[in-house]
C-alpha cells in the first residue's frame, strides 16, 4: 500500500505543476475572426437545456452561424430549440431533424446538419455544455497556426443539486481536468473532448469526413487522433467550457463514469490500467488500516491530503469552477473513482442514453 500511496502522492505533485501551468497561461483572442459554424447534436432534454443552448448564440463574434441537430421528429428538445429560435430572431440559428444513420448516433446527427454549414470552421459541442461570449473568438485563435487542424477545451464540472451531481461535477475537476494537463506535459494533445470538438472543414476532409467517426463511440477522441495522424496538430484552448453537473442518482453516476472509463480504456489500455495512482486516498487510507509503522503511514496519508486538496482548489481557479463542492468530499470522491476504475477494467458494453452499445 505504501509504495502505491506514494505513486499517487507523485502524480498527485506533477497534477499540481500541470494545473499551475494551464492556470498561468493568458486567454487569447484571434484577430482574423474567420466565419465559424456551430453544429449542436442534441438527443433528449438536458439540465438547464435553453439557458445552455442561449449561450452559443450570444457571441462576441461577428460572423457565426448555430445548426442545431435532432434524430426524431418527436424529440422533447425540439420545443426548447424552437424558444431559443424565437429569442434570436436576427442571429444565424437553423433547426436540422433528420433520422437515420448506422453507428455513432451522435455522429449521425452531425451528418445530417452538415450539408447546411456555411463555414470552414466547424465548432461542435454537446448540449450539456455552456459558454460565455469570449468563447468562440478564444477557441478560434488557435487556428492562427495554420499547423493547427483541431482544437479542444477542458470543461468545469457545476453540481445542479444533490450529492450525487457534486461528486460527479468533482470527476471532471479534480480527476479529468488535472489528468489530461499531466498528459500534455509531454506535448500537445491527440485527441478532442465533446466540450468543444474544433476542426478545420479541410482537415476533416483529410480524415474522411464523419464516416470516418462513424463507427466510434468515442468520436471526440477519434477526431483528435485522425486529425493528428493526418500531420495536423490537436490545440488545447485556455478557454474552459462550463459543464451542467445533474445526476439523478448515484446509479446514473455510476453508470455515467464507467461508461468514460470503458471508453477511456478502449482507446488508452497502458495508460487506463495504470490510472490508479490518481486515486492516492485510498490506499493511503488501507495503509493507515493495515500498517505495522503507524506514524509512517499517517504521514502518508497527510501528505497525500494535503496535495489533493491543493490540486482541489488550484483545479477549481484554473477552471473557473467556483461553485465546485469543498474538499471535505475528496476521501469520498478518490474512493468512488478507485471502484470506477476497477468497474472499467472489464466489459465491452456501456449505457448510452437508456440503451446499451458496445465500445
Amino acid at each position: 500500500m505504501l509504495i502505491v500511496s506514494v505513486a499517487g502522492i507523485a502524480y498527485c505533485a506533477v497534477a499540481l505543476f500541470a494545473l499551475l501551468r494551464f492556470a498561468a497561461r493568458a486567454l487569447q483572442r484571434t484577430t482574423e475572426e474567420a466565419g465559424i459554424t456551430i453544429l449542436k447534436p442534441i438527443a433528449g432534454l438536458e439540465v438547464e437545456l435553453f439557458e445552455n443552448l442561449c449561450s452559443f448564440c450570444e457571441q462576441d463574434y461577428p460572423q457565426y452561424q448555430v445548426l442545431f441537430g435532432v434524430q426524431r421528429r418527436d424529440d422533447p428538445a425540439i420545443e426548447v430549440i424552437q424558444r431559443v429560435l424565437a429569442r434570436y430572431p436576427d442571429r444565424d440559428l437553423a433547426l436540422v431533424v433528420g433520422t437515420g444513420g448506422e453507428g455513432n448516433p451522435k455522429v449521425a446527427n452531425l451528418a445530417n446538419m452538415l450539408p447546411q454549414a456555411k463555414y470552414e470552421l466547424l465548432f461542435i459541442a454537446d448540449a450539456d455544455m455552456r459558454v460565455d461570449r469570449a468563447y468562440l473568438g478564444a477557441v478560434s485563435a488557435e487556428f492562427s497556426d495554420a499547423r493547427v487542424g483541431a482544437a479542444t477545451c477542458l470543461y468545469a464540472g457545476i453540481p445542479s443539486g444533490g450529492l450525487a451531481s457534486a461528486l460527479g461535477a468533482m470527476h471532471f475537476n479534480d480527476q479529468f481536468a488535472p489528468s489530461v494537463l499531466v498528459a500534455t506535459l509531454g506535448g500537445a494533445p491527440r485527441y478532442c473532448f465533446g466540450s468543444t470538438m474544433a476542426v478545420r472543414r479541410s482537415a476533416l476532409e483529410a480524415i474522411g469526413g464523419l464516416s470516418a467517426l462513424q463507427p466510434h463511440l468515442a468520436d471526440d477522441y477519434m477526431l483528435g487522433a485522425l486529425v493528428s495522424a493526418k500531420g495536423y496538430r490537436v490545440a488545447l484552448s485556455r478557454y474552459v467550457v462550463a459543464n451542467v453537473v445533474a445526476e439523478p442518482s448515484m446509479r446514473a453516476l455510476l453508470e455515467h463514469e464507467v461508461r468514460w472509463a470503458r471508453t477511456i480504456r478502449s482507446v488508452q489500455t497502458v495508460g487506463y490500467v495504470f490510472s490508479f495512482v490518481m486515486f492516492p486516498l485510498p490506499f493511503a487510507l488501507l495503509g493507515v488500516v493495515f500498517a505495522t509503522t503507524s506514524a509512517l503511514a499517517w504521514s502518508t496519508l497527510i501528505v497525500a491530503m494535503a496535495l489533493r486538496a491543493a490540486m482541489h482548489y488550484v483545479a477549481r481557479s484554473a477552471l473557473r469552477a467556483g461553485t465546485s463542492p469543498h474538499a471535505w468530499l475528496l476521501p469520498l470522491r478518490d474512493c468512488l473513482g478507485l471502484a470506477v476504475w476497477a468497474g472499467g477494467l472489464f466489459g465491452t458494453t456501456v449505457a448510452w442514453k437508456g440503451e446499451r452499445r458496445s465500445i
